[in-house]
């Protein structure tokens, strides 16, 4: 038995279907279903920096990883989720931020602005 498709609406079918995953896969970090806005966007949290000298920004969770700019304090941000990653002055959580590029910022330095962001 054959498992190649034979005709071209079918082929057409899975390359659409392939076409549809890529891009999906492309767009950014998946937010689970129901934590999403009335119009169906993607959920957004807000927080301020607390942070004195003003927080940095890193590629991953963890003190160690690339500072990729800093947000002063006092600064309104948006929170896209939570993860956990290397513990800040006691506290392992970290958010996903979305002010211009994604980075991380340790939890312990940013006050939530009403719900606790979602985890990633």
């Amino acid at each position: 038995m054959s498992l190649r498709p034979t005709s071209a609406t079918t082929r057409l079918g899975i390359l659409a279907a392939g076409g549809a995953l890529a891009a999906l896969t492309l767009t950014g970090p998946a937010f689970a279903a129901g934590d999403t806005d009335a119009n169906g966007h993607p959920r957004v949290y807000k927080g301020r920096v607390t942070a004195k000298h003003g927080l940095l920004l890193r590629t991953s969770p963890h003190r160690g990883a690339k500072v990729i700019r800093s947000v002063p304090y006092g600064k309104v941000v948006s929170i896209y989720c939570k993860t956990t990653g290397d513990h800040v002055s006691g506290n392992n959580r970290w958010y996903l931020l979305t002010n211009g590029t994604w980075a991380w910022g340790a939890a312990h330095y940013i006050a939530n602005i009403g719900p606790a962001p979602r985890w990633c």
